[in-house]
Parts: C-alpha cells; structure tokens; sequence
C-alpha cells in the first residue's frame, strides 16, 4: 500500500495525444486530397484551350509545367489522357470519360459556391467573358471595365474572338454573341440590345457613281461585303415599299474584318452596309454619308449567353443586369426591339427566314 505521498505512474492524456493526432490526421488527409487533385485544373484547362501552350498562357505557367503536371495525374491514374505529337495534343478515349468526369464535378463546385456566394451582397471571384472583337472593344469592354472597377475582388477576364466559341468546353462563364442565335443544349440566353445598321459611301465615291436608288442599282455600283471563314454575309435593306429584301451581292472586295470594311469604305472603294456603333463617328466627321435613311433599317440583335446552371453566380447575373442596362446607351447601339427576357437557347434571335423577301442582284 502506497501512502499519500509516494510517486504514482503519470497516466497518459488524451488530450495530448488528440493534439498531436488531429493535426497529423489532418495534414495527411490535406496531402492526399492535394494529391487527388494535382493536375486534374491543369488537364480541364488543357482540354477546354485545345493544348498545352495554350493551358500556359491562360494559367500563367510554363509548357512544360502544364506537361508535367498532366504526366504525373496519368501516372497517379495509371492511364494515358492524351496522344501526344510534337504539335499537337488529343484526349484518348479514357481522357474523354475523365474529362466528362472532371466537368461534372467542377459544375457542383461552381453550384455550391453560387448557392454560398447567393446570400451575398459582395461580387467576387473570377469571371470569364467572350464577345466579338470588335463589337466588344468599342461597346462591351467599357461597360465591363467599369464594372469591374466596382467590384475590386471581381478577376475579371475578356477574350476576343470572332470564332465560334465553345462556352462550355472552354470554360467562360458568359457570352456575347451578335445575330440570330442557332440551335444549341445547355445554354440560356437574354437578348441585350440591337444594332442598326446603315448603307453608307464616301462623298467621293458618291460624286464620282451616284446614289442608287433602287435594290437593282446596286449591280451597277462597287460594294465591300463582310464575310467570316470565306462566306459572304447578306445585306438586309428595304425596298421602295419599305419591305426588307435580304439582298446577295457579287463583289470583287470581300473583308472579314468591319474595321477595315468601314476604313475601305472611307478611301471611295465603294458601298458598305455597317453598324451603326462602327461609323457613327465617320459620319459625324464626314467621312461617310448614310443613305437611304428615310427606309427602314435592319438591325442586329445582341445576347448574352451562358452555360445552364441551377445556381446563377452573383457575378454573373449582375454583370447581365449591367450590360442589360448599359448596353443600349452606348453610342450607336439601341433598345432590343421586343422586349427581353430570359428564355432557353435555341430561339431564333430574329424573324423567321420566311417573313423576308430574298434577292441576289449581279
């Protein structure tokens, strides 16, 4: 028998040991799940980019860091993602299924930060936007650009690109997209605002040809048409009963760019058909005359675009609502013609094909 004040074995505490545990615990649990997530950003941007370079420059990181990264989630994997060439990269059939995989998952990621983020007043966070280049430079970016001073913990990122865009694939959160929008699955659109656009020469041109006065004089005069991937864009004028007539025109001077469409027009190289948001200063100035301005004009619609998602983030709906707002004051841009409202993708932005006469003049 011990007596009051002999020594005793110190039992253990377990508060100490769960001390020490928990974090131990928690740290192998952080190094593993940063070991299951290692890559798998770096391979959806590589796949939404369509290859390595470009992965690097949208993630600020070298090429061969975004190939390492990759190689060492196909050897966590066990599986080979890509068929590598020396130009290019392309998903194998077991990186098809894993990217499929990825995107699902990353689409509740986004939903549980909107559902989060939905009870904020606060926008933050990064937001990816692609809009035309040239609508976007002169009518988008400004509205955006202030936005974004408004919001300093918005990452705002604009691309500008007159190619089809992938929204989904390439991971941009909004779309702007100029014209009848085609059929498409998972994505909403919201009509913002409509451009006008006016048949228009120089003074030059005009006191060296005349004006035409009708749709068939058109065949007598050089024109400047517009075309993407080597198809030429219609005009859409109105006759002398005011009915529009999608007219097709021979030319010898086809442009994909509006710029330098607007900058021919202005040298006398003939007739241009144009926005009115493009040449309202050349007008302003002299450099360009409108015609026919008591007919009706045709304009073209614009919408904002994104992925459907049960979650809308709050960045993303306030910068529609800003450019819902702001768009049809901008210079040479109008209030949509019907009023808008949200609505499923695969709606005609404008009227049916059948409500315009069509007419190719040579």
């Amino acid at each position: 028998m011990r007596h009051a004040g002999s020594l005793t074995r110190k039992q253990p505490s377990v508060a100490k040991d769960a001390r020490t545990f928990f974090p131990l615990a928690e740290a192998l649990m952080k190094t593993d799940m940063r070991g299951r997530l290692d890559g798998v950003a770096v391979f959806v941007e590589a796949v939404g980019a369509g290859g390595f370079a470009r992965a690097a420059k949208r993630l600020a990181l070298s090429r061969s860091a975004v190939g390492k990264a990759i190689a060492r989630l196909e050897t966590r994997l066990g599986v080979r993602l890509f068929h590598r060439t020396t130009r290019t990269q392309n998903l194998t059939e077991d990186g098809h299924v894993y990217y499929e995989r990825c995107l699902r998952a990353i689409e509740e990621l986004r939903a549980a930060e909107s559902q989060l983020e939905s009870g904020k007043q606060e926008v933050a966070g990064r937001l990816r936007i692609t809009m035309p280049v040239l609508f976007g430079r002169y009518c988008i970016a400004p509205i955006l650009l202030d936005f974004a001073r408004l919001h300093p913990k918005l990452e705002l990122e604009l691309s500008f690109s007159d190619r089809p865009v992938d929204l989904i694939a390439e991971g941009f959160d909004l779309g702007i997209r100029n014209g009848a929008l085609g059929e498409a699955t998972g994505l909403c659109a919201r009509r913002l605002a409509t451009q006008p656009k006016a048949l228009c020469a120089a003074p030059d041109y005009l006191k060296a040809r005349g004006q035409p006065d009708t749709i068939e004089a058109l065949a007598t005069h050089d024109v400047l048409i517009h075309c993407r991937m080597g198809n030429p864009y219609p005009w859409l004028l109105a006759d002398a009963n005011g009915r529009l007539i999608e007219v097709t025109l021979a030319s010898r001077l086809r442009l994909d760019d509006l710029e330098v469409t607007a900058d021919a027009a202005v040298a006398g190289m003939g007739l241009a058909w144009l926005p009115h948001w493009l040449i309202r200063e050349r007008i302003q100035a002299g450099t360009l005359v409108p015609l026919w301005e008591n007919r009706p004009s045709a304009s073209m619609d614009s919408h904002a675009v994104w992925p459907v998602t049960e979650y809308m983030p709050l960045r993303v709906r306030l910068a529609i609502d800003t450019l819902l707002e702001k768009l049809p004051e901008a210079p040479g841009v109008q209030v949509p013609t019907a009023l808008p409202g949200w609505h499923m993708q695969g709606v005609t932005a404008s009227g049916s094909p059948s409500s315009r006469g069509k007419r190719s003049v040579r």
